[in-house]
């Protein structure tokens, strides 16, 4: 199989393209991103290029080359897109509107996982726990608006047999290796991986307030699952919330300071960013993840277990 993964220099791309080629699941890759992206995998079947996706053109040289699927992972973050109307919509919106289209034209039929996520919920959800199909997604944020116009696209394209489309609704990912996004979220990883390097890091919401959350480890292994799950299993409805846990930011310091110390723990400073708050105080913090059980994703590992695979994955690349 030759998989397109767009937005593969970011670091779910990279996570995602080294399991595509462990598991077997992809024999190629094309990895593309705005500055060409660097391989992740010891295969030397994998193309990294560079490519502007929101030109026409660069989009139909990708799908000339005949993927077999295509996880459309590149967007401006929620904070990017919130500050920059025109930019989040180029983007999020006309950008991958743009590439679907030229998929169901070009190679029509073919697999399509799309990366939403849980900021397409808004208030309402906050007060329930937020299921696919019993809580109407009313996002309000510009990047949960511009993913769920994109999945309303994924699901009518799907119901018309033109793609087969896979949405996967992400939890906010911990932790994140390499350097800061520009994802409201961005904090959830900056309190452990800043510390855990010696530096100081910002805490910028109340402390108590709770956030979904995947381990890279779990996400990787979802991800690639989301191609091989059986299309009859999606059905018409082609969203699936993917499974993770809920957590506060206390808890994630709590959790810092049994595996990592006082000292690394002490390295985080509260200092409250209103306009992250509000954000962030608009997803929901409990979901219902029966769905994706049953369509076989995957359970999490937790907090501490994915803080020692951190530190971890910090030693061996040091």
């Amino acid at each position: 199989m030759k998989v397109l993964i767009t937005g593969a220099g970011g670091f779910v791309g990279q996570i995602l393209a080294k399991k595509l080629i462990e598991t077997s699941t992809a024999t190629s890759l094309i990895l593309a991103d705005v500055r060409e992206p660097p391989n992740p995998t010891s295969s030397k079947d994998v193309q990294c290029i560079a490519a502007d996706l929101t030109d026409p053109k660069a989009a139909e040289d990708l799908i000339s080359q005949g993927p077999d699927a295509v996880y459309i992972l590149h967007g401006i973050m929620s904070s990017g897109a919130e500050a920059n109307l025109e930019l989040g919509l180029k983007v999020n919106f006309d950008s991958v509107r743009q590439l679907l289209d030229i998929i169901r034209v070009k190679q029509p039929g073919i697999k399509v996982v799309f990366t939403s996520s849980c900021a397409v919920f808004g208030r309402k959800a906050v007060e329930n726990t937020a299921t696919e199909t019993d809580v109407v997604p009313m996002p309000e944020s510009s990047y949960g608006t511009q993913k769920l116009m994109i999945e309303f696209l994924v699901n009518d394209y799907s119901r018309r047999g033109l793609i087969d489309g896979r949405i996967v609704r992400l939890p906010t990912v911990f932790v994140r290796a390499g350097a800061p996004t520009a994802a409201a979220s961005s904090f959830v990883s900056g309190i452990v991986r800043e510390p855990v390097n010696g530096k100081e890091s910002e805490l910028p919401v109340d402390p108590s307030l709770g956030i979904w959350l995947t381990s890279p480890r779990a996400l990787a292994t979802n991800l690639v699952h989301a191609i091989k799950a059986p299309a009859e299993k999606f059905g018409h409805f082609r969203q699936v919330l993917l499974p993770g846990y809920t957590a506060t930011s206390g808890e994630i310091l709590d959790a810092l300071e049994k595996v990592a110390g006082k000292e690394t723990r002490a390295l985080v400073k509260e200092k409250r960013d209103e306009t992250i708050q509000r954000i962030v105080l608009s997803w929901p913090a409990g979901y219902d993840t029966t769905r994706a059980k049953e369509l076989g994703f995957s359970e999490d590992v937790g907090l501490e277990q994915t803080i020692r695979d951190f530190i971890e994955g910090e030693k061996q690349a040091s």
